[in-house]
């Protein structure tokens, strides 16, 4: 009967005839036996062999280095060991591909750098097998959240011919590398990577009334800082009947219910990143389990960093986007605790942000979080049709490529609100891991696009 490792070391009982197959960690041999420690993924954890002189394929033990993949089968007993429960007492071993010296994952302790150049092996290792475990139960616990609220998951374009957020720094998606016109392309027009499903995820909200978007989405910045890459994931809810304080209900409740998987949930992958990756990671957490979010408006957070006391690298004012050292002043300096922020200027801000009756600012907000800064960027949108072309006419943006969207406020318009959660962020804030590149497969970043 074959089992993984993870099923055998949370077994409760004794067994005979097991299979195991895995990777081979460590091997120590003796005179007349031999202890594999075999890992195959499925947990932090590796199971101890003992494969005694004589058993079936006992010749090939001596090929079953680091790396190496075997099949074992035998009877779990009882371990005297140190912190573990049980081992397995190898009845046969058969070695099923072999890894030479120039394996590059030896004894050797590799930092995060070294085995970025080698992301097709890195998840063997301890960091970032933990790392991509615990980013698959961060994915399912996410359509569990909203599955348990009603929400319908819509799978919104990767190719489009908006851009949402205005910025410019959009893929380019062509069959015409050498030229030509955008009629003779393969659209017929020009398209791009998605910077962001929000805008046709607002038409089925308009429709279906709780929605939620979770793909892939794309920037071409060249920003080579540690919270940015060129390819990550984003969660997107719409929801209609909503405004911003709905909005800024759902996105911390969002945050809290995540973490809450992480913190209580199988505890080796998080014991791992506490220990070794960050040793104040699950106070941090649990304060923002913990704690209510804080809430300030822009002007009261510019107000609070100007009269700090802190010497900022970036000028604080009003009107200019906060920085990343702003938003981690406010959160772990002067609240202490997670921040939601609201009601931004207008001119920093795109087109579909509800304006406010004041005149300067929009109905936006953002979820500032210990460690990282914003994690969460969202707004109610902008659902009185003169007032979005009016926005629109000032910003250059044609009512004809964007007709489809001002039908939503021509056709039963409704309040509505939405924010985008960057999964990787997510990710490096309960992981304690401080590179974006660390917490998603194959990073692709500017001049960096592996296998």
């Amino acid at each position: 009967m074959r089992r993984s490792v993870k099923e055998v070391l949370g077994g409760t009982e004794a067994a005979k005839g097991l299979t195991v197959q895995g990777w081979v960690r460590t091997r120590r041999d003796s005179r007349d036996f031999s202890f594999l420690e075999i890992n195959d993924g499925t947990c932090l954890g590796s199971l101890q062999v003992i494969a005694d002189a004589g058993i079936e394929g006992y010749d090939q033990v001596q090929s079953m280095t680091t790396g190496a993949s075997v099949r074992v089968v035998g009877n779990l007993v009882s371990s005297p060991g140190k912190g573990q429960k049980w081992e397995m007492q190898a009845t046969s071993v058969e070695l099923v591909g072999t890894a030479p010296e120039d394996y590059p994952l030896q004894k050797k302790r590799h930092g995060p750098e070294f085995l970025r150049e080698m992301a097709h092996l890195r998840p063997r290792t301890n960091l970032f097998g933990a790392v991509f475990r615990t980013r698959s139960r961060l994915a399912h616990a996410v359509h569990r959240f909203f599955e348990e609220r009603n929400f319908v998951y819509v799978h919104t374009p990767i190719i489009t011919a908006n851009d949402c957020e205005g910025a410019g720094e959009m893929f380019q998606v062509t069959t015409q590398p050498d030229g030509g016109s955008d009629q003779e392309d393969f659209f017929g027009k020009t398209t791009h990577l998605t910077v962001s499903g929000q805008l046709e995820g607002e038409t089925f909200a308009c429709a279906l009334t709780n929605i939620y978007t979770f793909g892939p989405t794309f920037r071409a910045e060249n920003s080579h800082t540690s919270r940015h890459a060129s390819e990550f994931w984003m969660i997107e809810p719409e929801m209609a009947f909503c405004n911003l304080e709905g909005d800024m209900d759902l996105a911390e409740e969002f945050v809290k219910e995540l973490t809450r998987e992480i913190l209580e949930g199988p505890n080796d992958d998080f014991g791992l990143f506490s220990r070794f990756v960050d040793k104040g990671l699950e106070e941090r957490l649990r304060c923002i389990v913990d704690r209510p979010f804080a809430r300030l408006s822009y002007t009261e957070a510019v107000e609070i960093l100007e009269k700090s006391g802190q010497s900022f690298d970036y000028p604080v004012g009003w009107g200019e986007n906060l920085q990343s050292e702003h938003e981690r002043y406010l959160t772990e300096e002067h609240c202490k605790s997670p921040v939601t922020v609201y009601d931004y200027p207008e001119a920093i801000k795109p087109f579909y942000m509800r304006r406010n009756d004041d005149g300067k600012t929009v109905a936006a907000m953002d979820v500032l979080v210990p460690g990282i800064g914003e994690i969460v960027g969202g707004s109610q949108r902008e659902e009185r049709l003169e007032a979005l072309r009016k926005t629109m006419s000032k910003e250059g943006l044609s009512e004809e490529a964007y007709g489809w969207y001002l039908d939503l406020r021509r056709f039963g318009t409704v309040p509505h609100a939405g924010f985008g959660l960057g999964f990787e962020r997510m990710l490096m804030m309960v992981t304690g891991v401080q590179n974006i590149r660390d917490v998603i497969p194959y990073p692709r970043t500017p001049g960096v696009c592996g296998p």
